[in-house]
Formats: structure tokens, C-alpha cells, sequence
């Protein structure tokens, strides 16, 4: 049974007594905010921004956690620490943030006064198996597909928000393992134009450019944005546009990038191989750069949970 701790609404309980209300706004209505970060080297990586992002999306929910940004970083390091000890002291993890607005007031009667609160958790899970499942994938590369499902315009659902209302993700994730066991999704806007997948942000190579989904009917992953960054800094032009499927077919690389597994190229999209297959010299260069920037060579460190 895990040993893990979990700050959950004022107290540090194990894992397994961390139990949300039926009530909760989270589980009737959707209603509830969430960020990932990871660490590195034992340490959170870019936490700060992390949690701004989190408050950014509490406001525009009308949630008041009950807690500031700088409480809940002091928090999240102390469940950190509490955890670290669980794992062997090469294991890095992922901190996640969840919050609610608590109890739905219509249910109110199931509650006592004082549980009428924000509901806020914060846990930490290692990033074994989640890296070491992708071990395969920094050297082989990974398939992606256009399933069915579309996202969200950014004019009915504001795309900066970072909620677990999410079933759009995992009806596209359903429909992908349809057309190709094991492909990850990348959805399309109304207008049929690339925005993102399921697990992060798109990134195409065409002739002497880095191209990369505007920013409207999508996440800007905090990855991206140092992505985008990087190329800068490496003398790598990159810019925003419309991109449709026929786009990144015509391409000569394809990545995906996430905060927990940095930079992953595609080997095919929509069954179509991409650069042969293997991973091209400026995905390849961004991947080092990105790796050098952040402190962790994401596929040694997978290659290594892999065998752990």
C-alpha cells in the first residue's frame, strides 16, 4: 500500500483517506482547477508559474482557495518533503494541484457549516512509470492521429483555464486508441485547424522554420512558451499560425512537448511517416537545449525508470 501523504484541506492524511465528497462541486459540476508541475533533481521545477496559472484560473471559477500563492508553495513543498522519502533519491515527481469550490450549496444540508469550503489537495506521485512507459518513445517516436472529436473554441470555453472538465480530452484519447492502438491525439478547432493533443502542445518543422499552433482554441503549455524561447535563442525562426492536417503531413518533423516528459518527437501522423521516423536535427537541437535549460535529460532519466 502506498506511503504517500497528501495535504488535503488543512491536514497532511495518507493517500488513501484522501477521499472527495459526492457532493463536491468537482464531481457534480466539473468545477474544479488543476496544475502539474514536476521536479527536478528532487526540486519543483518553475512552481511559481505553475501557481500563478492555477490562481489566473481559481479567478475566472470565482473560487477563493482560502489560501495565497505563497501558502500554497510553502504547502506544496512540505507534502513534497513529507513524500521524497517514499522512493529511492533519484526519483523525480509530479506535484499536482486540485481545487474545488467544495460542496455544492443546493446539498448544503449534507454538510456541517465548517465543511462548506474550498476543497484543496495537493499530492505528489512519482514519475516512474509515467517516464518509463515512454522510454520506447524518445528514441522510436511516437504516432499521432486526428480523431473525431474537436476542441473547444476559445469564444465558449476561455482556453487559458486549466479545469478537470475535461471530457473532450478523453473522448478524443478514446477515439484515437480507435484508429491506432497506442497514437496520441491531436484535435482540430471548428475551422479544422491543428490546436493541441491531449498531453500537450504541437510543434511542426517545415524548411528553415519551427511553426506552432496559434494560441486560440488551445492550453499555451509553459513548456511551449520555453520552446519557443529556446529557438529564439538558437538563432531557430518560429512562429504562430494555422496549421491544418495536410500541413503537418508536408512537414519534415513533428513534436509534442508537456512539463513531465519535455520534448517527444513523432515518428507518423495520421499513418503518414514523418522524417523517416526518426527524430530530425532541430527537434533533436531543441531537445538538448530544453534539457540543458530545465537541468534533466528526459529520455536517460525514462531510460532509467524503465528498468526501476
Amino acid at each position: 500500500m502506498s506511503q504517500r501523504i497528501v495535504y488535503f484541506n488543512g491536514r497532511y492524511v495518507p493517500e488513501s483517506e484522501a477521499r472527495l465528497s459526492i457532493y463536491d462541486s468537482a464531481l457534480v459540476m466539473g468545477d474544479m482547477a488543476f496544475e502539474v508541475t514536476r521536479t527536478v533533481g528532487g526540486r519543483p521545477f518553475r512552481l511559481a508559474d505553475h501557481l500563478r496559472r492555477l490562481f489566473h484560473t481559481l479567478a475566472a471559477l470565482r473560487i477563493d482557495p482560502g489560501v495565497s500563492p505563497e501558502e500554497l508553495r510553502k504547502i506544496s513543498e512540505e507534502t513534497l518533503a513529507r513524500n521524497v522519502g517514499t522512493e529511492p533519491a533519484e526519483v523525480d515527481w509530479n506535484i499536482i494541484h486540485n481545487v474545488s469550490r467544495g460542496p455544492v450549496t443546493a446539498l448544503r444540508d449534507a454538510f456541517t457549516p465548517a465543511e462548506m469550503r474550498p476543497t484543496v489537495i495537493v499530492s505528489c506521485f512519482p514519475l516512474i512509470e509515467k517516464l518509463g512507459s515512454l522510454a520506447p518513445a524518445y528514441d522510436a517516436g511516437i504516432d499521432l492521429v486526428v480523431p473525431a472529436q474537436r476542441s473547444l473554441p476559445g469564444e465558449l470555453l476561455d482556453d487559458s483555464l486549466k479545469t478537470r472538465s475535461r471530457l473532450h480530452y478523453q473522448l478524443a484519447n478514446l477515439q484515437a486508441a480507435e484508429i491506432q492502438s497506442g497514437a496520441w491525439a491531436v484535435m482540430l478547432d471548428p475551422a479544422g485547424n491543428l490546436t493541441e493533443g491531449t498531453s500537450g502542445n504541437l510543434f511542426v518543422v517545415w524548411p528553415g522554420e519551427l511553426v506552432t499552433p496559434r494560441g486560440d482554441n488551445l492550453l499555451p503549455g509553459l513548456t511551449r512558451q520555453m520552446v519557443i524561447d529556446l529557438a529564439a535563442d538558437n538563432g531557430i525562426a518560429c512562429r504562430e499560425t494555422d496549421l491544418t492536417p495536410a500541413d503537418a503531413v508536408d512537414s519534415d518533423e513533428i513534436f509534442m512537448t508537456a512539463t513531465s516528459i519535455g520534448i517527444v518527437h513523432a515518428r507518423s501522423f495520421q499513418g503518414t511517416p514523418i522524417g523517416h521516423g526518426r527524430i530530425g536535427p532541430v527537434t533533436a537541437r531543441l531537445r538538448a537545449a530544453l534539457s540543458k535549460a530545465v537541468g534533466v535529460d528526459f529520455a536517460a532519466q525514462a531510460a532509467r525508470y524503465a528498468k526501476m
